[in-house]
């Protein structure tokens, strides 16, 4: 594995975050995901705008947080809904809130965060529902929203990617495009990439074979497709889509084979792959060129598939 000196330089860094609370590996996994986008994201891009809404549902509540980007609004604005990685037991706004900012401001879209419920406290489906949920909400309440409802995209990262990709599954008629960012779609963890990355860089097999049990329980003997989207063998509704994949990622296979399986469906699938990057290169753009570049496509992406 030849990495590049930037690239040794976070691995570096990140070898130097020390353990938050060895005896609790979830709380662990959440305030290392924190420190580990607080220390390599890029200076946070001031927005027009960022609301905080709790959207009711019959037995809880989701909170989504509205960024409203930089320059004129029009009155009936694109919109993109951002589904956040975090191995579906970690993430919240803060963890993403650079790089939401930056695609708000590129894309001129209004972005809507999903702060959905997260594992084990909450397995699946329940991550999942609120994100099908907050994307039927926008739908219904574009107008008071300032959003065009027939101008929806979808981003998802890491485990946002799995989930973004069953929501198109979904309600995919709802949506114009999607983006799938190093997407976690497989819970076995048994490709070459797996093998070769097995203890990292970023991610390691022993903590992904724990985040898959705490998301999806029963994934090992009966799984879902809506949870293991490598398993979808309906894609009908999905929309144009692009793919990013990073080259020293132990995601890079599954990732590669969901989108042929998408392509395989007769979906238009774009795969960009950036050599050189680790998984979550998009919280590293302090010291990587290639997360604006990745912000740039994903936002050429966005325009092509939006009117605005």
């Amino acid at each position: 594995m030849q990495l590049t000196s930037p690239i040794n330089k976070i691995i570096n860094h990140l070898e130097k975050i020390q353990s938050f609370n060895a005896q609790d590996p979830l709380d662990d996994t959440r305030k290392y995901l924190e420190t580990m986008t607080l220390q390599l994201s890029e200076k946070k891009e001031p927005v027009a705008m960022i609301e905080e809404l709790n959207v009711p549902q019959e037995n809880h509540q989701i909170p989504i947080r509205i960024y409203r980007p930089k320059g004129k609004r029009p009155e009936n604005s694109s919109a993109i809904i951002y589904i956040h990685g975090g191995w579906f037991i970690a993430g919240s706004f803060e963890t993403h809130d650079a790089v939401v900012r930056k695609l708000a401001n590129q894309t001129g879209s209004v972005i809507i965060f999903v702060d959905y419920r997260l594992a084990p406290e909450h397995p699946f489906p329940a991550g999942l529902n609120d994100c099908i949920d907050i994307v039927k909400w926008v739908a219904d309440h574009a107008k008071s929203l300032g959003i065009d409802r027939n101008q929806v995209g979808i981003i998802g990262d890491s485990a946002g990617g799995a989930l973004a990709t069953s929501v198109s599954a979904q309600v995919g008629e709802l949506l114009k495009f999607q983006a799938l960012i190093y997407p976690a779609a497989d819970n076995q963890l048994n490709t070459k990439s797996w093998e070769t990355y097995e203890t990292g860089p970023v991610l390691n097999k022993e903590g992904g074979i724990q985040a898959w049990e705490w998301y999806h329980p029963e994934g090992k003997n009966n799984p879902d497709p809506l949870a293991v989207p490598i398993l979808i063998k309906d894609f009908k509704n999905t929309p144009p889509t692009l793919v990013l994949i990073a080259e020293h990622d132990a995601l890079k296979d599954e990732g590669e084979k969901l989108a042929q399986h998408m392509k395989n469906a007769g979906v238009s699938v774009q795969t960009s792959f950036y050599k050189d990057m680790v998984h979550g290169f998009m919280h590293m753009g302090a010291i990587l060129n290639e997360t604006q570049a990745a912000i740039d496509e994903i936002a050429v992406f966005a325009h092509e598939n939006l009117e605005q």
